[in-house]
């Protein structure tokens, strides 16, 4: 048999506010193009299939088109909640999808119930799907020590494992675990919620021996944390920190013996992403990032102060600006007094509005600025004389 390991399809995901269904609906093209051309039979989601627990209209749509299209192309799926997903509306009609190939695992008490599949007349592939564990919610239920990722995670795939032992009989089993978490060794990136607080939701990847494979989700970067666990990241990226990660999934060939063979498989960005950095008049001239014309931009500005209108100057050459930030270098000594020292230091009335236009945009007002404001401040003070009305 081939299974295709996916995870974090996060459908219905914006990207800095810019919408990406159409990248998700290239994403659902490539998919099934690879589940024909390497003709899978299964294909693994381990969890984060939507990007929140009330997706939108068409958000669910291209769900049930995806789900069509694989199976409509001789695959079978198994898929598992995640933390961004409803488990409760996932898991919906569950018993009848299943009769169509579509298998949800979402419910705790369905992780020791595998989807099993025939390996020859005497082995079996068994394939479990844990879903995400919010540990206070379920430790009771597990009977796990402590109400901690690790201890629930652990109590789950103990109740695997007896499954497991139980089906061993005279045939072999071949088993494939799913589960949501943070395993300790991964790699993670800006775009995936926190599990838990101060890396305490971190599982030692020990808790997944003994298993055939471990099919994990929730870390974005596709990653191998040993020779029996992998995640297979997110399929798209959601967040600059991912530029460099190859995105795509890991194929499996199983047979009687166990897994034979695993190989990563590549779908390609829609938009490429381009992290640059420089002074705005290096980054608008320089010819080498021509290339980040239609890519989705975060530029960091090195300027010494904040040049006037970078992002509308920026966008003339690279119209999908989605972050700009800075970091000045050179220049003159940053002012090392407080904000509220530096107020109360101030001349006049023109001079603090001068200072709070220097501290909110990080640049000194113009020489036709600071005579606008005291223009300004001027006429306002002349206009309160004459009527005799007192400023604060």
């Amino acid at each position: 048999m081939r299974i295709l390991h996916t995870s974090d399809w996060h459908l219905g995901r914006s990207f800095h506010g810019t919408g990406m269904l159409d990248a998700q609906r290239i994403f659902i093209d490539n998919l099934e193009k690879t589940v024909r051309e390497e003709q899978v039979d299964v294909v693994l989601v381990a969890g984060d299939v939507y990007d929140r627990a009330l997706p939108a209209v068409d958000v669910v749509a291209l769900f049930d088109d995806a789900l069509e299209r694989l199976t409509g192309a001789g695959a079978q799926i198994v898929i598992s909640s995640g933390n961004h997903d409803s488990a409760t509306r996932l898991g919906f009609g569950g018993r009848i999808l299943a009769r169509g190939g579509v298998h949800l695992r979402t419910r705790l008490e369905d992780a020791a119930r595998p989807v099993t599949f025939p390996l020859g007349p005497e082995a079996e592939l068994a394939v479990y799907g844990v879903p995400y564990l919010e540990p206070r919610m379920v430790a009771g239920t597990l009977q796990a020590k402590n109400p901690t990722h690790t201890a629930v995670i652990g109590a789950a795939l103990e109740s695997v494992r007896t499954d497991v032992r139980s089906r061993g009989g005279e045939g072999r089993i071949v088993s494939i675990v799913m589960a949501h978490c943070f395993a300790a060794g991964g790699a993670g990136s800006d775009s995936e919620r926190d599990l838990a607080i101060g890396g305490l939701g971190a599982v030692p990847v020990e808790l997944f021996d003994g298993f055939d494979y471990a099919a994990l989700g929730h870390l974005h970067g596709r990653q191998q944390l040993s020779e029996t666990v992998r995640y297979a990241g997110s399929p798209l990226a959601y967040s600059f920190s991912e530029v460099h990660q190859d995105k795509g999934g890991w194929l499996l060939d199983v047979g009687a013996e166990g897994i034979t063979a695993v190989r990563s498989v590549h779908w390609p960005a829609a938009r490429a992403l381009a992290v640059l950095r420089g002074t705005l008049a290096e980054v608008l001239v320089r010819e080498d990032l021509e290339w980040a014309r239609n890519a989705y931009c975060h530029i960091t500005l090195t300027d010494p102060e904040r040049p006037a209108r970078a992002m509308e100057r920026l966008r003339e050459r690279f119209p999908d600006t989605l972050v700009l930030a800075f970091a000045p270098e050179g220049g003159a000594a940053p002012d090392a007094r407080s904000y509220g020292r530096r107020i109360a230091d101030a001349r006049d009335d023109a001079e603090i509005c001068s200072g709070f236009l220097e501290h909110v945009r990080g640049r000194k007002a113009s020489t036709e600025e600071v005579a606008l404001i005291r223009s300004t401040v001027d006429t306002a003070l002349s206009l309160a004389h004459e009527s005799q009305v007192i400023l604060p």
